[in-house]
């Protein structure tokens, strides 16, 4: 009997910054692990050819034999690059260093920037019944970022809580908004989550009150803070759900889920 709470087909969120350094690739990993733990199934595409999404999900370089590369480049079945992690109901398209030569290889395609797009919706997608995907982009504005908006439903920003945070977003969104007019008419923005988030600091609290300013309800009411715990997990190759359950980390990306889940219900009941 189908399950009345599962939709049709995976929601895909596209994880994008072209600023490095803003907790992107964190963001996707605990975010992803929050919703596999509420019980959601879920796959985390890493598409950044630093590929630290697989390596902080524990997937080693050695045991990468298929990744998003073979995925886009050699047309490999999604079954074959697919691997489990240790965390339940969370599974994962690793990604090397080979991916980096991409988007040289990829000029010459005439489908260049619909591969993912392809890839994702491909028939063998069934038997996964994956709810969310997770795209952990790279931190740029290239043909990887572009094939990631393409094949997305929406975008998700992490926006770090420093200084010049909102410089760059304008050049994100125009990209968004090149991306609706030319590929994808229907992709919009997911939100803009507050990362590395200090409650003592003014600054923090200034790029919120500029950012909600500017963005309004695009963004989350959760803010990720700064917490030691969130930055030593990936060196244990754990979501730091797994490493402290109880840690502030833990609680607002768990936080973070419940919001995102319920902005999706309250969308689809408009």
């Amino acid at each position: 009997m189908p399950d009345s709470q599962r939709p049709a087909e995976a929601k895909i969120i596209a994880v994008a910054n072209q600023k490095g350094g803003v907790g992107k690739t964190t963001t996707a990993i605990n975010l992803g692990a929050a919703l596999a733990e509420s019980g959601r199934n879920v796959l985390i595409v890493d598409l950044d050819p630093q590929g630290n999404a697989s390596t902080g999900l524990g997937i080693d370089v050695a045991d990468r034999e298929f990744t998003t590369y073979d995925l886009l480049i050699e047309d490999t079945p999604l079954e074959g690059v697919v691997r489990t992690t240790a965390i339940p109901n969370l599974m994962l398209a690793p990604s090397t260093t080979d991916l980096s030569s991409a988007d040289i290889e990829l000029v010459a395609n005439e489908r260049r920037i619909f591969l993912l797009h392809d890839a994702l919706r491909q028939p063998a997608m069934a038997q996964f019944a994956f709810d969310h995907i997770l795209i952990d982009c790279p931190p740029s504005l290239n043909l990887l970022t572009v094939n990631a908006m393409v094949s997305a439903h929406s975008v998700l920003v992490p926006l770090q809580s420093e200084f010049f945070a909102l410089e760059g977003l304008s050049q994100l969104m125009l990209t968004i908004r090149e991306v609706r007019r030319t590929a994808n008419p229907d992709l919009r923005i997911e939100g803009v989550v507050l990362t590395m988030f200090d409650v003592r600091n003014n600054l923090s609290q200034q790029v919120e009150d500029d950012a909600r300013e500017a963005l309004g309800e695009l963004v989350f009411h959760t803010r990720i803070p700064r917490n030691v715990r969130i930055s030593e997990a990936p060196s244990y190759s754990q979501s730091v759900l797994e490493y402290d359950p109880r840690s502030k980390g833990s609680i607002a990306y768990r936080a973070l889920a419940e919001e995102m889940l319920a902005r999706g219900v309250a969308a689809t009941s408009l």
